[in-house]
């Protein structure tokens, strides 16, 4: 089905699909309010334009908001219509229903999972949390399960970290937003094997998902999040309009992973932010293989004295895709450590940009920042854009940052193949040389090694 075509069981963003989603997917009051609250801001609001720094390099002329449907079709119906792409954590596995695109996104027997969580088109197609998890106060499920059962301590985090009416992207998930997850940790709890929650689209498909991770004062989490699908390579795509709240509470710890691979039709539009309070660790990689065009933006607040955020980035694109990352590294208070390395590599007629800002508020003294990106470039006709920033108001600081961008040296193309390697080969041996920097602060080995073999599946010899 084309994402242009209308049928009984889809509905665009107005305001009738927003009745039936409140029907269909009830949430507390106060979490309805707050729904429809984004809808009054959405009908206010057009498309960013490139008066707005953030989206100055990104062309949405191509993108009609309109064309784009909320499906309500029951999963079966939906999973008919067209294939789902193998996710990054089994790229081995190609999926033709909902079953077994839940079952082949999974991590595959490379590790053991506390929980899971899938949904495709914005269905909830399985839901599950380790009872032995769950007996320490874990919680871990869809939205309105969780809602409805811990509002009290959500309220304050539900659709309050990041900004809901920054831009039409923002708003229109916020009022939107279905098949979402949570994920509360109690104080002082630790879970050892990660929680994996994986997205789906089929072709044409819409996904709004929402994902908020609260970790309570000493707890330790890891979280594996992933999305996928989109129809067949050259398929009309589908569209993603999500967004990520991550709250680390005082002397926390949280692996955070962000996985995107979807096919090469799919725009992609995400607001994620993380909030670490005092002496909270965070550790977030992000992985962004897929889409047709993405415009994601990924802030780091550091509130709380002696925070610490680690985050790392790993691109790869090909084709015509276009991949816009905005990061932003907030300091606001003394004694804090943020650390971003992001690594991108591309070919064909392909195009990264990452515009990453460092902020120190006048109360961050003793600030330790610190930024970079480097990219590999894998044909003469791709482009890079790396574009720093400082913006500092203390006077008691270390804030640094840089940024490279290059061609592979025909050296060392030239030194592998004398050693009996192919072109192939060789191209592939000096990109994983390349990314071996930003993989080797990424803790969670199947989640490395996942990253390691995409990337290598996807290498061409360099033109």
């Amino acid at each position: 089905m084309s994402p242009a075509t209308a049928t009984p069981s889809a509905a665009s963003f107005d305001a009738a699909a927003l009745d039936r989603l409140v029907a269909s997917s009830p949430l507390p009051d106060w979490a309805t309010a707050l729904r429809r609250d984004a809808f009054d801001r959405l009908a206010t609001l057009g498309l960013p334009d490139r008066r707005d720094e953030n989206w100055m390099r990104t062309d949405l002329r191509l993108f009609k908001p309109k064309s784009w449907e909320l499906r309500h079709a029951a999963p079966d119906a939906v999973a008919s219509e067209g294939l789902l792409a193998p996710a990054i954590l089994s790229p081995d596995l190609a999926a033709e229903s909902y079953a077994d695109f839940e079952a082949g996104a999974a991590v595959s027997g490379r590790a053991v999972l506390s929980g899971r969580f899938a949904s495709v088109d914005g269905h909830v197609v399985r839901s599950e949390l380790d009872p032995a998890v769950a007996a320490k106060g874990v919680v871990f499920g869809a939205a309105e399960a969780v809602l409805a059962s811990h509002g009290d301590v959500l309220r304050p985090h539900w659709f309050r970290v990041i900004d809901s009416g920054s831009d039409w992207f923002a708003a229109a998930h916020a009022a939107f937003h279905s098949a979402s997850t949570i994920l509360y940790v109690p104080p002082r709890i630790r879970i050892s094997d990660p929680l994996h929650v994986v997205s789906g689209i089929t072709e044409g498909g819409v996904d709004t998902s929402h994902v908020l991770v609260v970790l309570g004062e000493g707890a330790e989490a890891t979280v594996l999040t992933e999305t996928a699908g989109g129809g067949p390579a050259g398929s009309a795509g589908g569209l993603h309009c999500g967004g990520t709240e991550i709250v680390v509470g005082a002397g926390a710890f949280l692996r955070m992973v962000n996985l995107q691979n979807w096919n090469t039709g799919v725009w992609h539009f995400a607001r994620q932010k993380a909030v670490v309070h005092a002496g909270g660790r965070l550790q977030w990689t992000l992985g962004a293989l897929g889409s047709r065009l993405s415009q994601v933006a990924q802030d780091v607040a550091l509130v709380g004295r002696g925070a610490d955020a680690q985050v790392n980035g790993v691109m790869f694109t090909e084709g015509r895709q276009h991949l816009v990352y905005n990061t932003l590294q907030h300091h606001e208070a003394p004694s804090c450590k943020s650390d971003l390395l992001y690594k991108g590599a591309l070919q064909d007629k392909s195009r990264l940009v990452w515009r990453g800002m460092i902020k120190v508020d006048q109360a961050a003294q003793k600030t330790d920042g610190y930024q970079r990106n480097d990219n590999l470039m894998l044909s003469n006709e791709a482009r890079a854009d790396s574009i720093p920033g400082l913006e500092i108001e203390a006077d008691d600081v270390r804030c640094t940052h840089g940024a490279t961008s290059g061609r592979v040296d025909a050296e060392q193309i030239f030194y592998a193949q004398a050693r009996g390697l192919s072109a192939d080969e060789a191209a592939r041996l000096v990109v994983a040389g390349f990314f071996q920097q930003v993989f080797d602060r990424i803790t969670i080995p199947p989640v490395r090694e996942a990253l390691a073999r995409a990337i290598g599946s996807r290498i061409r010899r360099v033109s």
